[in-house]
């Protein structure tokens, strides 16, 4: 029976990975590689040097093209369906083309798998295709970028008390901060959506590239920082050619 593991590998500083993941890597024998049209040079070296120094001799790793997403469909929900579904197309035919009997092979996945990744929900499509002793699946959780977030800024996400919320900067643009709710996470936001929330009362921790060389980091009231975070965001997205944040707005 091949054995598939699905390893967290923090938010960008190799110096991330848990004892667990470092384990789980150097168990391995192949590593599946879902590459991204243009996807980001340095997270690839960062990927390749974590299989440098902690997997065994003579491991594999198998890249092919991930599905595409169509960003222009009018329906969010049915578009990521079915890219979930040609995903789970893609994963299938590499579990059985690329992954022998008894061996255990590895998607690494950045920050933790369980928070905005659809790699669980494609194996399991791809499980409940297939014969269910074709394959056993576990998760090793990472260091996400949440977590990195509020180490960076000295903070807590909730506070005595009070819940706390993750979203996304889509949903956080359709109903602006969520009544009941005075702490918010916010991840996947393409659009700088803070910039166009009511900002009386709200203070932001602002993270980019967290765990990087070029991490960014901005906190104080939002009425105050926005323009400074935008400034920032559109700066560093031009020079590198894309960006990966993470906030949290305070009441």
């Amino acid at each position: 029976m091949r054995h598939i593991r699905v390893i967290g590998i923090g938010a960008g500083d190799p110096d991330h990975l848990t004892l667990q993941a470092v384990k789980a890597i150097a168990r391995t024998d192949v590593f599946l590689v879902l590459g991204k049209t243009g996807e980001r040079q340095e997270l690839v070296r960062l990927r390749h040097r974590m299989l440098e120094e902690h997997a065994r001799p003579g491991h594999r790793v198998v890249e092919v093209p991930d599905a595409e997403r169509d960003r222009t469909a009018r329906g969010y929900p049915a578009a990521v369906e079915d890219w979930r579904r040609r995903r789970a197309d893609v994963v299938e035919r590499l579990l059985a083309e690329q992954v022998g009997p008894e061996e255990t092979a590895a998607f690494l996945v950045w920050g933790d798998p369980s928070l905005y990744d659809s790699v669980i929900a494609v194996l399991d499509d791809v499980h409940a295709r297939v014969d269910a002793t074709a394959f056993t699946y576990e998760v090793i959780p990472g260091i996400s970028s949440v977590s990195v977030l509020a180490a960076r800024h000295r903070t807590t996400l909730t506070r005595v008390g009070r819940p706390v919320q993750i979203t996304t900067g889509r949903r956080l643009a359709e109903g602006g901060l969520p009544d009941g709710v005075d702490d918010v996470v916010v991840m996947l936001d393409g659009d700088a959506a803070f910039a166009g929330i009511d900002p009386e009362g709200v203070e932001i921790h602002y993270g980019a590239y967290l765990g990087t060389d070029d991490e960014i980091l901005v906190s104080g009231p939002l009425a105050e920082t926005a323009e400074r975070i935008r400034a920032l965001r559109a700066e560093a997205r031009a020079r590198k050619g894309w960006i990966m944040d993470t906030y949290l707005l305070r009441r």
